[in-house]
């Protein structure tokens, strides 16, 4: 039986574990509530489908470290943004409200440029420019392309009236015929 340290009560251990919105770290919860309860790390590996030795390091992490050892601890590793700082962010919105200098539309390359001599840099990869752009909330806005196929609005208009070029075709001809065989009441 494995030695589960006292942070947390069975109830309040089960309370994380059902409630928990993460996935990981509603499982993670699991199987020290399930050791707590007094399974063995065997059995815990069958009900959780983890490994005997992650369940071994996820227990000495919870007895090291208590709730907070537990989840996906990546989302806090320490990174910190290099570029995207919110000062810089908070003057590209202010910069985006006039043109570029070109005068043309704003892109990730222009972004990028722009934040470039912003910061004092020789260059800035225009990936950085786009995520810039997503991280104040912008998107791509751009019309949709016409079809260089798509039909004229005199072509548009036929195909309202008589439908597709082969119906035409075949209203054409009866209309022909009947305009032969039917004299016109006039």
């Amino acid at each position: 039986m494995a030695e589960v340290a006292e942070h947390l009560s069975l109830e309040e251990l089960q309370q994380r574990y059902v409630a928990s919105s993460d996935a990981r770290e509603g499982r993670h919860f699991q199987t020290i509530w399930l050791l707590a309860k007094g399974h063995t790390v065997a059995e815990v590996s069958e009900l959780t489908a983890f490994g005997v030795r992650w369940i071994e390091q996820l227990l000495a992490r919870y007895n090291a470290g208590g709730p907070q050892a537990l989840g996906d601890l990546r989302r806090g590793n320490g990174t910190v943004a290099t570029i995207l700082k919110p000062a810089l962010l908070d003057k590209l919105r202010e910069r985006l409200r006039k043109p570029p200098a070109d005068g043309g539309l704003w892109t990730s390359l222009k972004v990028a440029q722009w934040m470039a001599g912003e910061l004092g840099l020789a260059q800035v990869a225009p990936q950085r420019g786009w995520e810039a752009l997503k991280a104040i909330g912008w998107s791509i806005q751009a019309p949709r392309p016409r079809n260089p196929k798509a039909a004229s609005a005199e072509a548009a208009a036929a195909y309202k009236t008589y439908g597709p070029p082969r119906l035409q075709a075949m209203c054409l001809v009866w209309h022909e015929q009947s305009a032969l065989t039917y004299p016109a009441l006039d």
